[in-house]
């Protein structure tokens, strides 16, 4: 729980938005908060320990005390809750959420609960004791299902989407899917779901998607002439870091900015969400999710 040293006001926030936390080693990280928008002088989110992760977890467990002062930046929101009748046209909203994906759908609950809409959540994970928040949950009785994969198995997708139409065996129309979790959840569902143009879906990764209709190509770092290979499966972040091991990043998906770097010579294919057209033509490139278009890369590095 964050608040203000002097006590005052926080900035506003909405269902879906994350901090992003710029710890003590130069990290930074992005965290869902899971806390009330109403609430203007606290912000609250979740960090699961992840011991094999890329240590920024670690630190916040092992360093963050009680009385810690730790600089933010936001709330962003890149996972917003459209809410049916106010700016989205579905009947009925289906949340879908595995273990500390629960963390961005917590406040879209609340809000769904207080505008009165029809709405139903599934809460999956691996156990019982592995599912973080499950107590706070109670209040919604029966709209909210948690189960888990020790007990049930893993989950069919028919499971994850709910009740279907008696009529066509299937998701209803004018459903909107709000999901957290897992890549391989999150691609099933958009499979499952890419002919489904009455269905609205929404959903924030747990990690990075994979990589796309990608070929090899070489960064050169401009400061030392060193050449890096990217494989043609793997993004030009995780080729970085193999060999310059201090490269920032923080979300990995293309929409934070953090490992935005210039790119001195070469074409890119641009993947990302936040770079305006000036910027890319100045030569900036976020080494996470864009690539190459042909031809090698140089950046000042």
């Amino acid at each position: 729980t964050l608040g203000a040293p002097d006590g005052g006001p926080l900035a506003r926030w909405h269902p879906g938005a994350h901090l992003d936390l710029l710890l003590p080693s130069g990290r930074m990280r992005e965290y869902s908060l899971c806390g009330d928008p109403a609430d203007r002088l606290h912000y609250r989110i979740a960090v699961r320990r992840v011991p094999d992760g890329g240590g920024g977890s670690i630190e916040v467990h092992d360093t963050l005390t009680v009385g810690t002062e730790i600089s933010i930046k936001g709330p962003r929101n890149a996972f917003p809750l459209s809410v049916p009748g106010h700016g989205s046209p579905a009947r009925s909203v289906r949340f879908i959420a595995a273990g500390i994906g629960i963390t961005p759908i917590l406040p879209m609950l609340a809000a769904a609960d207080r505008f009165g809409l029809d709405w139903s959540m599934i809460y999956t994970g691996r156990s019982r004791d592995s599912i973080p928040f499950a107590d706070e949950l109670t209040r919604f009785g029966d709209r909210v299902r948690i189960r888990t994969d020790d007990e049930r198995g893993l989950p069919t997708l028919d499971e994850l989407l709910g009740p279907v139409d008696p009529e066509t065996g299937r998701a209803p129309s004018g459903l909107a899917v709000y999901c957290c979790g897992p890549v391989p959840m999150v691609e099933a569902l958009r499979t499952q779901l890419a002919d489904r143009r009455d269905i609205e879906l929404h959903y924030e990764r747990f990690s990075p998607p994979p990589v796309e209709n990608g070929e090899a190509f070489t960064i050169t770092v401009a400061s030392t002439g060193r050449q890096i290979p990217v494989a043609a499966d793997e993004t030009a972040l995780a080729a970085l870091r193999r060999e310059l091991p201090s490269v920032p990043y923080s979300c990995r998906q293309g929409f934070c900015g953090t490992c935005k770097v210039r790119m001195l010579a070469g074409d890119v294919d641009h993947r990302d969400n936040i770079l305006t057209e000036p910027e890319r033509a100045a030569g900036a490139f976020l080494t996470c999710v864009s690539r190459s278009a042909g031809g090698n890369l140089t950046l000042d590095l």
